[in-house]
């Protein structure tokens, strides 16, 4: 009885297979019907890019549902340096929010999910950038380890090799993905590798060409032999939608980009151009044999599969349950293949839903700590008139017999607690270690996994008419919101004792201490020690250390500390000791589209003691898509008060020293529209509007400022770009801080984005910047003077540098909020 289970574990592990939440649903008729199908199908297909929304969802799920290819997407980055549109998630953050996003994609197209080690440093001009910041090497090893690992017949890329890409990444990968094609089958190539994976050569590259760069394309692609059109409009009458509808569904899953997207119906044809390969004649999978009579011994296996799809009864799906369990037999009796492993988890599935099987493996509480006991149970019910006894339940390798019959529609519920011996904390494996241009992920066998590989799943062993075979379910959280229903989440192991910070930068503009709170917070019963502060030389916290005592589990303990800064300016990292060892922060993301995801990172804060002069005291601030500007704000000494549509409508804005409008809040405020008469009051008489970047695209107004201007795509994304003065006099530039070169360095990941490339004379440029080899460029900060008052326009990344404690980010922020006053003295 243990061996099955075992072998079933080793299926997980060779896909890098996580079972979904939500796998203990049965499929539909009609899926099940396309199931049967799939099952049927033995090609793969391969979509590459370089990012997170980079794919077209549209050819995955055409791939994946009429064509019934095993259909992967190969994303070289997770999306770190992208903007976030639905909150304030940055870097390696951003990147587990856009890794589930992906998931959730790949749930409704059919397709399955792969990435490198590569890390999403923010836009890239030149592949030759992107590849001396990845380091192009150990990237092209990930894209061969995954081809070799997937097995793709066909490799299809999003973009050309050429400028036409319009991001350095996009041509990385087109190039990659070229190398990467001989290569795989090379053993001379990576031979590192071959212990875990054999070498693989695909029969053919495509280019997903576009009308983005090829406005001539659809006449191109008539009777040219190097084309293929495909018609992704069409419709599936098992799954009762057009694939381009399935692929708005899919793409719209990536809402931190903004990128809900409409159902688009009838015909919609993509074009393919073959780059390296063999020749075809009419279809991308000419001359590739897709059936199981590739697999040795499977001639047989498809004769049953065709029997079950012709046997096949919607309304009782079940009697072809005795012809899928044949099939499994004989799959599992196969020798060592990768289709082995995908096709006995295909029939599995296909096996459990005919049957009306729903299980599922929940624990009382969402975490545990390393060492304690999880209560679990195992739900289970059986909604066929099939015979089905549930003989063994393995959890962490150990098997438990149960031998238990599951009558038809009656629930069971079988108690099985156990200890979470020796498991790693929960945190996603690509964040463990430090990282610049790639992750640091030792394991090759972990490379190209899109999250980690659950360890803490239930392999559950059923008996139906005499026939064993297997499923798997994930241990979960399960509880009943009032107004959302039943919700998952994923269990998770967190160490005992977490700390976070309140902030996550602290600004000393002088000497004056402040005021630092550690929020301490245990992960099971009866926790208690002591916490305390490690700072560099000539920095002081008091108390240096303080007790806690915390006595139920997931109970906090705040601690507060005051910090005295250094004499002279610098920036330091502070660091939260539990019991003189460096703590852990736990940080969960929660968003409705996506599983709750747990991030571990150390405890800690960055200190700023900063040469820098303020003048005002209270700031208007107009949230757009979510920045951590008000918190670096406040660390300023400003008081800062939110404003929404009724404040800046019928509020007294005079009151306001500044008005700041935040990131995209022109692209995701509806009401902006309706309050332009109010802002434009407010500068006339004597107020300072300060606008960050926007994107021109998806405006909900074409009037921000009291004059035109444009936002376009300019942007500056060498962080140590060169960076001059228009007019070394101007005030911005002098006050209340005299700004100099010095306060452009240390800058993270840019200088900025949007700027604008088109202004009324009324606008006066106040910086000029460049990336090597191009002009430079005025539009990051423009100043317009109107009635009393004036306006800002900045493409500068504040958000990203004010959250990273950049000093000179703050002292050229500061001036711009004081810039009225700075008029007002000159």
């Amino acid at each position: 009885m243990k061996h099955p289970i075992i072998t079933f574990c080793l299926v997980i592990t060779f896909l890098g297979f996580i079972p979904k939440a939500n796998a203990q649903d049965p499929l539909t008729a009609g899926e099940i019907k396309l199931a049967l199908n799939k099952l049927n199908t033995l090609g793969s297909v391969l979509y590459l890019a370089a990012h997170p929304d980079d794919e077209n969802t549209r050819l995955i799920a055409y791939m994946a549902n009429e064509k019934l290819m095993r259909t992967g997407y190969l994303s070289l980055t997770r999306g770190d340096g992208g903007q976030n549109l639905i909150g304030t998630e940055q870097s390696g953050l951003m990147g587990v929010v856009r890794t589930q996003e992906l998931l959730e994609a790949r749930k409704i197209d059919g397709g399955e999910q792969f990435f490198t080690r590569a890390v999403d440093f923010g836009y890239s001009k030149t592949p030759e950038e992107t590849f001396a910041k990845w380091d192009k090497q150990k990237v092209l090893a990930d894209v061969v380890y995954i081809i070799r690992k997937f097995r793709p017949d066909v490799i299809i890329t999003r973009f050309p090799k050429t400028a036409y890409a319009g991001h350095g990444h996009h041509t990385a990968s087109a190039i990659l993905a070229e190398e990467a094609f001989d290569l795989a089958a090379d053993s001379t190539a990576f031979p590192e590798q071959l212990i875990y994976v054999d070498v693989w050569q695909p029969k053919r590259l495509f280019l997903n060409a576009s009308t983005w760069w090829d406005k001539d394309l659809p006449e191109k692609a008539k009777g040219n032999p190097a084309y293929i059109t495909v018609d992704v409009g069409t419709y599936n009458p098992l799954l009762g939608k057009a694939y381009s509808e399935i692929a708005a569904e899919s793409r719209t899953m990536h809402k931190s980009q903004g990128f809900g997207a409409a159902k688009v119906r009838g015909v919609q044809e993509e074009y393919l151009v073959l780059q390296k390969g063999e020749k075809f004649e009419d279809d991308v999978f000419d001359g590739i044999n897709y059936s199981w009579n590739r697999i040795e011994g499977g001639k047989e296996i498809s004769a049953l599969i065709q029997e079950a799809t012709t046997s096949f009864d919607a309304e009782h799906p079940e009697k072809i349950v005795p012809i899928l369990l044949k099939v499994f037999t004989k799959i599992n009796a196969l020798p060592y293949s990768s289709w082995k492993y995908v096709k006995l988890a295909e029939v599995s599935r296909l096996i459990s839903s005919c049957m009306g099987l729903h299980a599922e493996f929940i624990a009382d509480d969402f975490s545990a700590t390393p060492g304690t006991s999880v209560n679990g149970v195992i739900n289970i019910v059986n909604r066929s008139n099939l015979k089905v006894k549930l003989t063994n339940i393995g959890i962490m390798e150990k098997d438990s017999t149960i031998n238990l019959e599951l009558p038809k529609n009656e629930m069971q519920n079988i108690n099985l607690p156990f200890v979470c011996e020796n498991e790693a904390n929960t945190n996603p494996y690509w964040l463990n270690k430090p990282y610049e241009g790639i992750f640091d992920v030792a394991q090759q066998d972990m490379i190209g996994l899109p999250q980690n590989l659950n360890k803490l799943y239930a392999a559950i062993m059923l008996e139906v008419q005499g026939t064993f075979f297997y499923i798997t379910q994930p241990l979960q959280y399960k509880w009943t919101d009032r107004v959302k229903g039943e919700i998952y989440r994923p269990f998770v192991v967190l160490p005992k004792i977490t700390a976070a910070v309140a902030e996550n930068v602290y600004v000393f503009s002088d000497n004056t201490p402040k005021k630092v709170v550690v929020t301490i917070k245990s992960h099971e019963k009866n926790r208690n020690g002591n916490v305390s502060l490690a700072l560099p030389k000539g920095w002081k916290a008091t108390p240096e250390l303080a007790d806690f005592s915390i006595d139920e589990k997931n109970q906090e303990q705040q601690v507060v500390f005051m910090v005295t800064p250094s004499a002279t300016a610098s920036e330091v990292e502070m660091k939260v000791l539990i019991n003189n060892v460096p703590a852990k922060e736990v940080i969960f993301i929660e968003y409705d589209h996506i599983k709750i995801q747990t991030v571990l990172k150390e405890a800690r804060a960055k200190m700023v003691r900063l040469d820098v002069k303020t003048n005002g005291q209270k700031i208007g601030y107009i949230m757009g898509a979510g920045d951590e500007v008000p918190n670096a704000l406040e660390q300023l000494g400003y008081q800062v008060v939110l404003l929404d549509e009724d404040k800046l409508k019928n509020g007294n804005l005079s009151q306001y020293d500044a008005i700041i409008c935040g990131i995209r809040a022109y692209n995701t405020n509806k009401y902006m529209s309706n309050v332009y008469t109010s802002i434009m009051d407010y500068i006339k008489n004597g107020g300072n509007y300060i606008v960050q970047y926007n994107v021109n695209r998806g405006l909900v107004t074409d009037k921000i400022g009291p004059y035109n201007f444009n936002i376009s795509k300019d942007r500056v994304t060498e962080e140590n770009a060169d960076v001059t003065f228009v007019d070394g006099k101007h005030s911005m530039l002098n006050y209340p801080n005299k700004l100099t070169e010095d306060d452009f360095e240390g800058w993270v990941q840019e200088r900025g984005l949007y700027f604008a490339d088109e202004w009324d004379e009324e606008f006066q440029p106040i910086l000029m910047m460049n990336d090597k080899g191009e002009t430079s460029k005025k539009g990051s900060v423009l100043v317009a003077h109107y009635g009393k008052g004036s306006f800002i326009y900045t493409g500068v990344s504040f958000f990203r540098e004010l959250p990273a404690g950049v000093s000179g980010a703050f002292r050229l922020f500061a001036n711009m909020v004081s810039y009225k006053q700075a008029e007002s003295i000159k």
